[in-house]
């Protein structure tokens, strides 16, 4: 897995509340060269500090040869060789110290290039936890926006649902009113000398009926609601019979319920009647409802008797 800003921002937070836990990273981090110098710093001041004393005993010494120098000369031979080697190890010491002295420039550079690199490091930790907050409230104003745009989507949504509706219902009518002005030429293979019964004749007659007690106003308002009531002449025998037709785009087994129950209504008059659905397409069920409840077939332009087998044509879906 990555190690990302949040990451270091949670490490840091860590780091802040654990202070030997930043002893232990430090350790991590810098080199050991680094981790070492306060015992070499320690170490030189330690040597520093022997090489001072060893001088003033040096000193020392040297006085004492001067005095023994005046007791003798042989021992100023001696001193004198002395002398030149302490002179020697005086030169070596100040050799080391020079190269110590050069040693710790070189230490003070590096740390102050560690201490400018842990400045940087500073700076861009600043940065990245403001680049994160713009980045945060980017999210946020995005998340706002992707939940504005649902609300729009829902809302298009509903509306193109109720378009849809809308339009469905409107097909439907112009269907209605297409086999309505032109029922001699859809319903022809069920009967001859069709005419569309107009609905103030199918109100005068229904009522007459509620008169006579052979319908409820519940069952006539019932037959008034159907789509289209055709009269016509039975083609077998010259009978005259009526079409109650339901018409819709797509025909269900709701629309085969209510052909067969209004038409057996309007049977209760004494009327000779045939329940007819319409339409551009039936469902499977529905066409197979329309064999069980006796009723018609009629699919833009194709009739089909309940006796027949509707299970393989054009208008048929599942």
């Amino acid at each position: 897995m990555p190690f990302t800003v949040e990451d270091f921002g949670d490490l840091k937070q860590l780091l802040e509340q654990q202070p030997e836990w930043r002893a232990e990273l430090r350790q991590l981090l810098l080199p050991d060269e680094v981790l070492s110098l306060p015992q070499i710093v320690q170490a030189l001041a330690e040597a520093q500090l022997r090489t001072e004393t060893r001088l003033a005993a040096v000193e020392t010494q040297i006085a004492r040869l001067v005095e023994a120098q005046n007791r003798t000369e042989e021992r100023v031979t001696a001193l004198a060789e002395a002398q030149h080697r302490t002179e020697e190890r005086v030169t070596a010491l100040a050799e080391a110290q020079l190269r110590t002295e050069t040693r710790l420039a070189a230490m003070e550079t590096q740390i102050a290039c560690l201490v400018e690199a842990q400045n940087r490091t500073e700076e861009r930790v600043t940065a990245l936890a403001e680049a994160q907050k713009r980045t945060e409230e980017r999210i946020t104003a995005l998340v706002e926006a992707q939940t504005a745009l649902t609300q729009d989507v829902q809302l298009l949504t509903k509306r193109v649902d109720t378009l849809s509706q809308d339009v469905g219902g409107l097909k439907g009518d112009l269907l209605e009113l297409r086999y309505r002005n032109r029922a001699p030429a859809y319903f022809r293979g069920l009967a001859r000398r069709l005419r569309t019964l107009p609905d103030h004749k199918l109100d005068a007659f229904l009522d007459e009926a509620v008169q006579a007690g052979k319908l409820t106003e519940a069952e006539a308002d019932q037959i008034m609601e159907a789509d289209i009531v055709v009269r016509g002449r039975r083609r077998e025998d010259g009978a005259e019979v009526y079409l109650v037709v339901e018409v819709s785009w797509g025909v269900g087994p709701y629309n085969v319920e209510r052909a067969a129950e209004r038409a057996a209504l309007l049977a209760k008059t004494g009327l000779l009647t045939i329940p007819v659905v319409a339409g551009k397409v039936i469902t499977y069920e529905a066409a197979n409802l329309a064999r069980w409840k006796r009723t018609w077939q009629v699919l833009d332009g194709q009739t089909i008797a309940p006796t027949e087998l509707p299970l393989e044509f054009a208008g048929m879906v599942h």
